[in-house]
């Protein structure tokens, strides 16, 4: 990182990665291009998961490439400094690991669950999930990345922590 200055630590990386409803997960094409696209994501422990179909171009893709990287943005402020200096605030996360598809039962229910919690934590019941769970697990394809390097950054307002 060129600005050591602006560099986060792992808790202050992961804390932003929590906050985060999707992260942009960038994925190699077999003509070496990147394809980017945004998934909502949920953390748990050093590992990122999601959820989607149960095949298109992201599984081929990361089946044959497993290899992924993510970003993460919290805040984005631009801000005149002063009347001729222009900057942006910023908080942000990149992350790089491997994609694996669950395969275990128990691990995907986990996973779904804790997703539930993240994005819909007040319509969140026992009742709606084991309905949910029913009406699309056969069908429901759960994708845990294994994070390997996380990197944070912020550019902080003067007089703020």
């Amino acid at each position: 990182m060129r600005r050591a200055d602006r560099a986060r630590d792992l808790d202050y990386s992961l804390n932003l990665i929590d906050q985060c409803s999707h992260g942009i997960v960038a994925i190699s094409t077999d003509e070496g291009a990147p394809y980017c696209l945004p998934l909502s994501l949920v953390r748990v422990g050093l590992s990122l998961y999601f959820h989607g179909a149960l095949e298109g171009r992201k599984l081929d893709l990361m089946r044959k490439h497993p290899q992924v990287c993510v970003s993460f943005v919290g805040e984005d402020c631009p801000a005149f400094r002063l009347p001729d200096q222009y900057t942006t605030y910023f908080q942000s996360v990149i992350a790089t690991g491997t994609a694996a598809e669950v395969t275990d039962q128990d691990e995907k229910v986990m996973a779904l669950r804790a997703l539930c919690q993240h994005l819909t934590p007040t319509d969140l019941t026992e009742e709606r999930f084991q309905l949910a769970l029913r009406n699309s697990l056969t069908h429901t394809a759960v994708w845990r990345i294994d994070l390997q390097e996380i990197s944070g950054k912020q550019k902080r307002r003067h007089n703020t922590t």
